[in-house]
């Protein structure tokens, strides 16, 4: 297993128990290979597992008022179906870290997409552990983060944008606008960030795999600031 300090340094979380991390590594045809009772990744992927759907549905629920338990069960299902885990997986490296046995190291274990997204579950269950929820509420959200912006482009889901648009226009006859900030990436993988204005203000910023979903990420942030209750003084 490779050096862990720069799997932590793109993580952006530095474990205070890197046996955990190891653990979180370390998958199950070990146990298998060696036919002893070898710890293993399954149960941290079965915690990982928990604590990804309990954070994500949170977010979902604050971030979409007006959908209903049927519509967020299916956004939910897509943020965190197996494939979309592997993606997680493999654009953290986690891969050329795991420990394998011989027969699934020759079997292309390392880039097997079921493995993949068993390891990113087992990686958050083991951040839980290491470091509680709030981290791993923190890491989730660095990883999810900007797929929340695709979600609210979803046909019948909602329309942030709509939305916006009809509350500000509701006090004033002008407006939101949407200002391209930056755009980050290889051509097969960008990612953008836009900010949206109302009368020269900027209200919020958004991030997406394209720029429909940053900006559409960028009203559901302007939505939920401006729905906030004013704090008393």
């Amino acid at each position: 297993m490779p050096l862990l300090a720069e799997l932590q340094q793109r993580l952006g979380y530095p474990f205070r128990d890197e046996n955990l991390l190891r653990l979180a590594l370390t998958h199950p045809s070990v146990a298998h290979e060696q036919n002893t009772p070898t710890p293993h990744n399954q149960r941290l992927e079965f915690l990982g597992d928990s604590v990804l759907g309990l954070v994500l549905t949170r977010e979902l629920y604050e971030r979409f008022p007006a959908a209903d338990e049927g519509s967020l069960t299916k956004i939910r299902a897509k943020l965190v179906n197996a494939s979309a885990l592997s993606d997680h997986g493999r654009a953290l490296n986690l891969g050329a870290h795991l420990l394998l046995s011989r027969g699934e190291e020759n079997t292309g274990g390392r880039e097997r997409a079921s493995t993949l997204a068993d390891a990113f579950e087992s990686l958050l269950g083991a951040i839980f552990l290491d470091g509680g929820f709030e981290a791993a509420r923190e890491f989730t959200m660095r990883e999810f983060g900007a797929k929340f912006g695709e979600v609210g482009a979803m046909p019948g889901i909602d329309n942030p944008k709509g939305e916006l648009q009809e509350l500000l226009q509701a006090k004033s006859p002008t407006a939101p606008e949407y200002q391209l900030i930056s755009t980050n990436g290889a051509d097969h993988d960008r990612d953008f960030e836009c900010a949206v204005l109302h009368a020269g203000v900027e209200l919020a910023r958004g991030r997406g795999k394209s720029k429909k979903a940053a900006e559409s990420d960028a009203a559901l942030a302007a939505l939920k600031q401006l729905r906030e209750p004013t704090e008393s003084p």
